[in-house]
């Protein structure tokens, strides 16, 4: 069976590359693309052909992979099924519009949505999108293949949430996939896209046009952050693939060419063991690539940086989300600032290149004077790159639950929105006043950088200028100051929409920003 499988982006978060940083294929199909790779399809291309499938590929980011196109490959050369992948809120509309389009042209074939943001909430995606025929809740390696041998059994699938004479149906669950190691590895090659390695935010910055691909080593989170979905989508466990399994696929992308490899494990830090056997097994491999990875300050593995840096490891980013400790713990970060000074102060000692903090504001409770202490604080850290944005609220988040019990939110109604605290929590800073703040917490910020490590400030301009105009340079710098104004006012909840209730006035948007260290 031919199975078409899209992943589904936001636009917003992919760009392509510049013409004159296009040139270096002869593909005129092939783009370079500012983007994580779609692992999620990659992983699952090589299992379904393992259960005989012929699997095509589609990423939104590619210009010539936009619905449109997606839905004319489907009338031309029609699938038996077709997997569409919404991993967020932001990427929703563009999957209906999607999966409309796809049942004009094609209107027979199943259409099959997995993802997080589908599988939080299956039911009402079905509800709502009459062109989505079922959901794929949770995992799909063992789902999907499932699926497609009992397309005309849908009740004897586990995991499949789907039709059924005018109603919808709820199969058992399927369980956490416990062996990972079982799997292929994914498939890197099927689609026309260089995704090139940039900083970890939505800003037009490239930090190399080496060959670049993003790798999970692990799953889950056991944490429970409020504004964290990730362990309601992993029953706050967590599960890992094995050093031997790690270092094979490593091997296999060494010898592709691959030369910087992004970990995006939810925690790579929390096994000081399996960490020590992937960078042994890299070194004595004598394995090419540099890699980065994320994790928590408080991880026991911190201890694990020295033979990190051995093993080629240039970055790391840690969630330090505040700089007071009343935040963090309003935050259930459960973690101290103390820690938070030892882990990014040991990973500069030991020779790390990159340490990147994630900072949120306008949090419940927060100050002014709050956050202007979270950018003191990222002063005084060994930071190389930072990012402050705004916490915002999603579904199955403990925050979210938290907006329901206190009346901000109405679930039915709010579902498959996301929200910014500062526009929608009484308890926060209104959105105006988180921008202005910001906007002198980064001034302050960057003055002190510039004059206390002005050598690492331009090593990061260095690396920016190889693949960058000036121009664009000095718009990366400015724009955590300018102020803008909203083209349309924020999204609210249902009940701050209702007649007779006020709706708060736009504000000023800031960027998301990663700024010098």
């Amino acid at each position: 069976m031919l199975v078409f499988m899209a992943y589904v982006r936001d636009q917003n978060f992919c760009r392509i590359l510049p013409k004159e940083l296009n040139r270096a294929s002869s593909d005129p199909e092939r783009f370079k693309v500012m983007a994580f790779p779609p692992l999620g399809i990659q992983t699952l291309a090589p299992v379904l052909r393992q259960h005989g499938h012929r699997v095509r590929l589609f990423d939104t980011c590619h210009p010539q992979m936009q619905a449109e196109h997606i839905a004319q490959a489907a009338a031309t050369e029609p699938p038996g099924v077709i997997a569409l992948s919404c991993l967020s809120t932001t990427t929703y509309p563009a999957v209906k519009d999607l999966a409309r389009r796809l049942k004009l042209a094609a209107p027979k074939i199943p259409i099959i949505v997995g993802g997080a943001f589908a599988t939080m909430n299956s039911d009402r995606v079905l509800e709502d999108c009459p062109d989505l025929d079922c959901v794929g809740v949770g995992e799909g390696e063992e789902l999907l293949p499932d699926y497609l041998h009992n397309l005309d059994d849908p009740g004897s699938v586990a995991g499949l949430v789907w039709r059924n004479a005018g109603g919808i149906v709820r199969n058992p669950s399927r369980p956490l996939i416990q062996d990972l190691n079982q799997f292929p590895y994914p498939d890197r090659t099927s689609l026309p896209i260089d995704y090139i390695e940039s900083l970890p935010l939505d800003v037009p910055a490239v930090l190399s046009l080496d060959k670049f691909c993003t790798m999970q080593t692990s799953r889950g989170c056991p944490y429970s952050c409020i504004y964290c979905d990730i362990p309601s989508l992993s029953q706050g466990k967590w599960r890992y693939r094995s050093a031997e399994h790690v270092l094979g696929e490593m091997q296999q992308l060494n010898d592709l060419g691959y030369r910087s490899i992004y970990l995006t494990d939810d925690h790579f830090l929390l096994n000081r063991k399996r960490i020590s056997e992937v960078c042994r097994g890299i070194i004595e491999r004598r394995l090419k690539f540099r890699w980065g990875c994320e994790g928590r300050v408080d991880a026991v593995a911190v201890d694990q940086l020295p033979i990190m840096k051995q093993a080629n490891c240039n970055f790391l980013a840690f969630g330090v989300e505040a700089g007071t400790q009343k935040v963090l713990d309003r935050l259930h970060k459960h973690q101290t600032l103390k820690q938070v000074e030892h882990a990014v102060s040991e990973a500069k000692r030991q020779g790390i290149e990159r340490v990147h903090g994630f900072f949120v504001i306008g949090s419940p409770g927060e100050t002014k004077k709050d956050v202007m202490a979270s950018f003191r604080f990222a002063a005084r850290l060994k930071l190389d790159t930072f990012g402050f944005n705004r916490l915002c609220v999603y579904r199955g988040t403990p925050l979210w639950q938290e907006y329901i019990d206190r009346g901000i939110i109405d679930d039915e109604s709010d579902w498959d929105k996301w929200f910014k605290c500062s526009d929608i929590d009484p308890t926060a800073l209104s959105s105006a006043a988180v921008n202005q703040v910001r906007m002198q917490g980064y001034a302050r910020l960057f003055a002190r950088r510039i004059f206390q490590r002005p050598f690492s400030a331009y090593k990061l301009l260095r690396t920016f200028g190889r693949h960058m105009k000036t121009s664009d340079i000095l718009k990366l710098l400015y724009s955590p100051f300018r102020r803008r104004s909203l083209s349309r006012k924020p999204e609210l909840p249902a009940r701050m929409l209702e007649p007779g209730l006020k709706e708060p006035g736009p504000g000023t948007e800031g960027f998301a920003h990663a700024g010098l260290g």
